[in-house]
């Protein structure tokens, strides 16, 4: 299975880019038909991944993928998972 992940160390402090990266993540995914996501806020104080939560809770953006799940045994990192609809070509 293939999958995408994007670490977020790097623009920890930019909340713009925080939003634009996970977007293009999501479309990229979306494109590519994709199964899974991989998050990386790190662990840090939460904050960041709070913010990854609250920002794939919208409802425009909830709508394009299919579950959240959070790593049980690594706190830093989440799962977005994708169902795509079967070509009927």
């Amino acid at each position: 299975m293939a999958k995408l992940k994007l670490d977020l160390h790097d623009i920890f402090n930019k909340g713009k880019k925080i939003e634009d990266e996970l977007n293009r993540v999501i479309a990229e995914a979306i494109q590519k038909r994709i199964e899974l996501v991989e998050i990386i806020p790190g662990k840090g104080s939460g904050q960041l991944k709070k913010h990854v939560l609250r920002f794939l809770q919208q409802p425009h953006i909830k709508n394009q993928y299919h579950r959240i799940d959070k790593d049980s045994k690594n706190f830093g990192r989440i799962f977005i998972r994708f169902q795509h609809k079967k070509s009927t070509q």
